[in-house]
């Protein structure tokens, strides 16, 4: 998030933003109460995945320092940020016109906000390793952050999570390592920050003084191991998670939904990001439901035949010859003779066998899951990913309604929560698909 690695030109904001695919794609509020049930309705689905697609193109044009320009105020898209440009999808998107001076305002808005904190970072030039020295300067640093994100955030719903992100990024900014860093904030904090609350000024003090006094010489001690190899991490995660506590999703047996979910969340997101980019993933989704109706196993052949389509390339594409990276390189996956047949292995477990299956929503988040962590592609590994679980759903006559919490979320190789997480999500859409399917008739019986 760091201005300085990221030029950005304010005066050519709008230029570039009316360049980028969603601006030619700006959907209409339509003309209803905002009590109506349908209004509700177009905010959390059409107009949603527009901005979603807006934050896409925004992050592959200047980098993902861009994602907090919807970071609004109180219970806006996001909750307790800074931007007073932009509230929600709802409130901000009106006529194209106004909706892209919006998206242009908030931008530069949440630029200058990084701005002015690297300045203030920068009004105290400390070393941690005098930092016995320079207690009261630390102390008086953060006073100040928190004083100043009370201020912007105008201390309302959740602006205490984006107050304890400043202070975590002042503290990197010295020296501190990026967890001790969240840990020693956390502690100093204590959970005494409050939302639509302003802290008291003897509150923010005992704060600053806590978090000046924990910290240490040595905090900023890196570890000197190479980075670890993320595949390695997943392979060991997935061989302890209970799968078999994952949601059955209502019923067993096939479902018809009302609508397709996944081909109506690509045109809407990935069409506005690019018509040529949604074109493709449908080749894809048709192609992959064919595969399903066949019956066919689940493997890398078939993924690289899909895609192909995705990744519009004149032949199939090869599994990756070298160490992978995602999430900016916080993660890596590691290759080896064994990578792609083990990959194989792995995908092969998302059918029934025969046997006691785990649970369908379990399969489906681990194929999902799978495709991440062994990043077999050089390009399009999360279309990739949601593709492979459409089609675990899709191979037992099961197509989801709605797919919002499937896309565009991000889960870690190494944390034991995320696989049931992921389960649960699918599980959610699982259980509404049947339950609208059931009430409409469209359900097989």
């Amino acid at each position: 998030m760091d201005p300085a690695r990221h030029p950005f030109d304010s005066a050519s904001a709008a230029q570039v933003v009316q360049s980028l695919g969603p601006a030619r794609r700006v959907p209409r509020r339509p003309d209803i109460p905002f009590h109506d049930l349908a209004m509700s309705d177009w905010s959390h689905g059409e107009a949603k995945l527009w901005a979603d697609a807006m934050s896409y193109a925004l992050v592959q044009r200047y980098g993902r320092w861009t994602v907090g320009w919807r970071w609004a105020h109180d219970e806006g898209d996001f909750d307790g940020g800074p931007v007073g440009n932009w509230c929600c999808p709802r409130d901000s998107i009106t006529t194209p016109e106004e909706t892209l001076a919006l998206v242009v305002a908030a931008l530069c808005e949440w630029r200058g906000w990084l701005e002015s904190l690297a300045g203030w970072f920068e009004t105290y030039p400390l070393q941690l390793n005098a930092v016995e020295d320079q207690r009261i300067w630390w102390e008086r640093a953060a006073r100040n952050l928190i004083l100043q994100v009370v201020d912007r955030t105008g201390s309302g719903s959740g602006w205490h999570r984006h107050c304890r992100q400043v202070l975590t990024w002042f503290l990197d900014r010295w020296g501190v390592a990026p967890d001790m860093a969240q840990e020693l904030v956390e502690e100093a904090i204590g959970g005494r920050f409050r939302s639509w609350t302003g802290p008291e000024t003897v509150l923010v003090d005992d704060v600053a003084e806590r978090l000046a006094l924990s910290l240490r010489p040595d905090d900023g001690t890196r570890s000197p191991e190479p980075a670890p190899d993320h595949l390695r991490r997943w392979l060991a995660l997935r061989e302890s998670v209970p799968w078999q506590e994952a949601p059955g999703g209502g019923a067993d047996g096939p479902v018809i939904p009302c609508r397709d979910g996944a081909a109506e969340d690509i045109r809407a997101f990935d069409g506005a990001v690019d018509p040529a980019r949604a074109a493709g993933l449908l080749a894809a989704l048709e192609l992959l439901r064919a595969d399903a109706a066949r019956g066919v196993p689940l493997d890398f052949e078939l993924l690289r035949r899909w895609q192909q389509h995705v990744l519009d390339t004149p032949q199939v594409p090869p599994f990756r010859s070298s160490p992978a990276f995602a999430k900016g390189g916080r993660e890596r996956y590691g290759i080896g003779p064994d990578t792609r047949a083990r990959f194989d292995a792995c995908l092969a477990e998302s059918a029934t066998n025969g046997g006691r299956a785990l649970p369908l929503t379990a399969r489906a988040a681990r194929a999902y899951l799978d495709v991440c962590f062994f990043h077999p592609f050089d390009d399009g590994n999360a279309r990739c990913a949601f593709l492979a679980l459409v089609f675990v759903l899709a191979r037992e006559g099961i197509a989801l309604e709605d797919v919002g919490l499937l896309r565009r979320v991000t889960f870690q190789a190494d944390v034991p929560q995320d696989p049931l997480i992921l389960a649960r999500y699918i599980g959610i859409h699982l259980t509404e698909t049947r339950r609208t399917a059931a009430s409409s008739g469209s359900s097989p019986s």
